[in-house]
């Protein structure tokens, strides 16, 4: 899952990128609408996160804008316009819910799950590869009956590689996913990474293995006899 987060206060967006990535989800976030307009030109996102009182623009021009253009991916807006006639004016210019600040970060994160929830665009809620069973919607790997303990940017890894399961996955893709964590700056870090998911992945009964294709990235392949 891949969110965008258009929000005018530095602050705010620190903190609720942290938020968002601790749960498992990628975000990217920008601080205007016309920042916000070309992440939105250039890549697919899941859902957005909408602040009204943008520098350069209002966000409900930005909104309507979203859904002239025909687009219904979710839209949650984060704002201080409480007033009952202002939640009313964000939902009939298109949002899908609306959180007044401040908030409180199990509040938005329940929000966001259940927008995704209802999104038409969420598809395959619950990838499988051999032994192995990813609830994107929580964002949780098992085996069998056991959760995998794995750390957020290791979640998303496992989610791209199953997504495309017997696919090498170009090393340039795995690297993107991690730099939207940010913490990941290494030369190495996609081998780290892919190290990291491995050494998780060992001594359970996945049934599958990740091969380096070398020069070229990684594809989770079921495991030989």
């Amino acid at each position: 899952m891949r969110l965008l987060l258009i929000e005018d206060s530095a602050r705010l967006r620190e903190l609720v990128t942290e938020t968002v990535r601790e749960a498992g989800w990628r975000i990217d976030a920008f601080g205007s609408a016309a920042e916000g307009r070309l992440a939105l030109d250039a890549a697919a996102f899941d859902l957005v996160l909408l602040d009204l009182g943008l520098p350069d623009e209002d966000g409900l021009d930005l909104l309507r804008g979203i859904r002239k253009g025909g687009c219904q991916m979710p839209v949650l807006v984060l704002t201080a316009r409480g007033a009952v006639d202002e939640r009313i004016a964000g939902l009939d210019a298109g949002a899908d819910d609306y959180l007044v600040k401040p908030f409180n970060n199990g509040e938005l994160l329940a929000r966001i799950r259940a927008l995704l929830r209802r999104a038409p665009s969420v598809a395959m809620p619950v990838l499988e590869f051999a032994g192995l069973r990813f609830d994107v919607q929580a964002m949780a790997a098992r085996c069998g009956d056991e959760d995998l303990p794995l750390a957020p940017s290791e979640r998303s890894l496992l989610e791209l590689l199953m997504r495309n399961g017997g696919k090498v996955v170009p090393k340039r893709r795995i690297e993107g996913m991690l730099s939207e964590f940010g913490d990941e700056k290494s030369a190495n870090a996609v081998e780290l990474a892919v190290s990291r998911l491995r050494r998780k992945l060992e001594g359970r009964p996945t049934g599958t293995a990740i091969e380096t294709i070398r020069g070229v990235g990684y594809l989770l392949r079921e495991a030989r006899p």
